[in-house]
């Protein structure tokens, strides 16, 4: 059983929940609302914040990464429920027995949403690879969730244009990590260098500190995976499917929060992916890449808060 996480830099602790998809332990980290005089009032009978101050987010992660990552826009977000499941394989969930491709973390987002009683006033967020889940489940079932968030969304497929050289040169290296005997393979995919490598390339801010505690949180658990097999299902699966493969289903409120200097999402496709869906609304932040949720967490999350006033459960039509 993972420990409990420390209290939040908003006072708030998480509980960890427990669940099993397909026979398998997954956990989910759960962040109760700070509750305020003017929230219970807004939240009563008829009140302005009825329904929409209630509804619960749940964030899923982008790939090789867990729930610690997604923590700094929970903070942020100090008056809202918010549960941050580890996507199976990664972090404290235990590995599905299938393959780990794109319809199964959808499977396993909806299974999450089941177990925790999440209903439709839900407000559905994903980051990087999170993006592609939780696009593909809203596509299947937009009744499970009232609105949707990406957060530096995937909008260009990975193996096209100027990144497919890369991408293809990354699925080598995980296919290498899998193919290798088990403890050189570990070794290759958990090595310090190649993980400090790509967290250099996706840092873009100029503040020290904060590229030291990007580079830390990259340490600390880009490597937390079950086995070897997973990585490189999840990996192929984040360069085989793009958001834009269901934009044009996605027929509910959707908010795009994009980077202006994503190297795994141009400024150009973005706009044309927001373009394909019936109703998006995109915001991209200048001087900033694929670390949103690290780099400008509180920038997110008010946009993310601006956003559900106006257009999520319980907004003024």
């Amino acid at each position: 059983m993972p420990a409990p996480l420390p209290p939040a830099a908003d006072g708030r602790e998480a509980s960890v929940r427990t669940f099993e998809v397909q026979g398998t332990l997954q956990r989910c980290w759960d962040f109760a609302p700070l509750a305020t005089a003017a929230d219970a009032a807004d939240a009563g009978p008829g009140g302005p914040g009825a329904g929409q101050a209630s509804a619960p987010v749940f964030m899923v992660h982008g790939f090789r990464g867990d729930h610690h990552g997604l923590l700094r826009i929970a903070e942020a977000l100090p008056h809202r429920r918010v549960l941050i499941p580890d996507l199976p394989g990664f972090g404290s969930s235990e590995a599905l027995p299938g393959r780990h491709d794109v319809a199964a973390y959808a499977d396993f987002a909806a299974a999450a949403l089941d177990a925790l009683g999440l209903g439709p006033e839900t407000v559905l967020l994903g980051h990087s690879f999170g993006s592609i889940i939780a696009s593909a489940l809203t596509a299947r079932d937009p009744r499970r969730i009232s609105a949707l968030i990406l957060v530096n969304p995937i909008c260009e497929p990975a193996l096209e244009g100027p990144r497919g050289v890369a991408s293809k040169a990354a699925e080598l290296y995980y296919r290498a990590g899998a193919a290798l005997p088990e403890s050189a393979g570990l070794a290759l995919l958990r090595n310090r260098a190649v993980v400090r490598g790509s967290s250099i390339m996706m840092a873009k801010t100029r503040d020290r500190r904060l590229r030291r505690w990007i580079h830390g949180q990259h340490d600390a658990y880009f490597s937390a995976f079950t086995s070897r097999r997973v990585v490189l299902e999840a990996f192929q699966a984040s360069i085989s499917s793009t958001v834009r493969d269901v934009a044009p289903q996605l027929e509910l409120p959707v908010l795009l929060i994009a980077a202006e200097r994503d190297d795994l999402g141009s400024v150009p496709g973005q706009r044309k992916l927001a373009a394909a869906m019936p109703d998006a609304e995109l915001h991209v932040l200048p001087g900033v890449g694929h670390l949103v949720h690290y780099e400008r967490p509180a920038e997110a999350a008010g946009l993310i808060e601006a956003f559900l006033a106006r257009r999520g459960p319980g907004a003024a039509a």
